[in-house]
């Protein structure tokens, strides 16, 4: 399959409307970049992070850092996407001491997200904010169909939230998210789904602030990132690293001075979320949310 066969099917969100749907590109994807790339680039800073260099096909662009650490090659992903479906069919009896099915659940969701980024990094420089949208789409829509297979009704929507005044509702205001969980018509979690926390952090503790301020509820708010991390700014032409996205001062802030999330799942966690205070109290990989967290809310 040639590139731009594989950027067109990741631009079309029909192939993606299931599971076997993301499997199927990811595989794909990988088969392509096992023999037909123009080099694969080593971060500078953080060896384990690569830059995969199209040819010419896909006019010599170079994708985003890939944790090397997480996403796996052709062969070995053909085998685990197999054991994936299969541990979240079977989420609620799985070994929860098992590191190896935790990662495979982690390993699995960052390598087939960064399968459609990656992909999606051959369009051509000027539609860079497309494959940005596209990609921020699918991966909303890709972890909501992995807490529909382990048995979880789930929608992304607008919630109205009526504005109670002296004991009576005056008004509604709209709330669209990304991850609504309602059990017996009562809102049990609401998420945000987001590929980084770039630009986001803010809103997301000021949505659980108003929202629970709104409904005088306490109703849990979680986040879900695929990673924070993007190709460094040098001034040096042939020069790559990588620099964090996250912003460890203002999550601790907003968890201190206005109300902590209930829970933020990474794929890709960086060093810091496992060692700072505040941070690693809040702050844990996707496996958590799927095999404990989540059955905690609802």
């Amino acid at each position: 399959m040639k590139l731009k066969q594989l950027v067109n099917k990741a631009k079309d969100k029909s192939n993606f409307t299931n599971l076997k749907g993301y499997i199927a590109f990811c595989n794909e994807y990988l088969s392509y970049i096992a023999d037909n790339l123009q080099a694969t680039i080593i971060s500078q800073n953080e060896n384990h992070y690569r830059f995969y260099q199209y040819k010419k096909e896909g006019n010599f662009q170079i994708t985003r850092p890939i944790n090397s650490n997480l996403m796996y090659e052709a062969k070995s992903f053909a085998k685990t996407s197999k054991e994936f479906l299969k541990i979240l069919r079977s989420i609620k009896n799985i070994d929860r001491k098992d590191n190896s099915i935790r990662e495979i659940l982690n390993n699995s969701t960052y390598t087939i997200q960064q399968s459609v980024g990656s992909a999606l990094d051959g369009l051509p420089a000027g539609q860079s904010n497309t494959a940005r949208k596209l990609n921020g789409d699918l991966f909303e829509h890709f972890i909501r169909l992995i807490i529909r297979k382990i048995g979880i009704t789930c929608n992304a929507g607008v919630i109205q939230v009526p504005v109670i005044v002296q004991g009576e509702p005056q008004f509604n205001m709209s709330y669209q998210h990304d991850l609504i969980i309602e059990k017996d018509n009562e809102v049990k979690i609401i998420g945000s789904i987001k590929t980084s926390s770039k630009d986001r952090i803010d809103k997301i503790f000021i949505d659980k602030f108003l929202y629970n301020k709104l409904t005088e509820k306490a109703t849990p708010h979680i986040a879900i990132f695929l990673n924070d991390v993007q190709r460094k700014n040098t001034k040096r032409e042939n020069e790559y690293g990588i620099s964090a996205t996250f912003l460890p001062g203002h999550f601790k802030g907003y968890t201190v001075k206005l109300n902590p999330l209930d829970g933020v799942y990474y794929c890709d966690i960086r060093p810091n979320m496992r060692t700072e205070s505040i941070l690693k109290d809040y702050i844990k990989t996707f496996d958590n949310l799927l095999i404990e967290d989540i059955w905690k809310f609802v």
